[in-house]
């Protein structure tokens, strides 16, 4: 059996759905975080998928890359500003923050 192109959409489909079901239902900080990267991997594979399948250059790389870079960066400024949350409020719950003032 070969993988085809509709393999890796149902792969991207499901982590898609399971990074926005993440999202839609954690209180946590860092578990709406894990939510985001897992749509973003679901688009860095929707973009490889598409590229080799389809298009055939290096398109679809070089915004895999870019998707990768970014969602670093993302992860890293989220984790410091979670961090300065919890030492400001004691707590990383997402409906406890009412205010960014200290």
């Amino acid at each position: 059996m070969e993988i085809g192109l509709i393999h890796y959409l149902t792969v991207a489909a499901v982590l898609f759905g399971l990074g926005l079901f993440t999202v839609m239902t954690r209180k946590n900080a860092v578990g709406i975080l894990l939510g985001v990267e897992l749509i973003l991997n679901a688009a860095a594979l929707n973009f490889v998928a598409f590229e080799h399948f389809v298009a055939g250059g290096v398109a679809g790389q070089v915004f895999t890359v870019f998707i990768i870079v970014l969602a670093a960066s993302e992860a890293a400024i989220a984790l410091a500003i979670v961090l300065q949350v919890y030492r400001s409020h004691r707590s990383i719950m997402a409906d406890q923050l009412t205010s960014l003032k200290h």
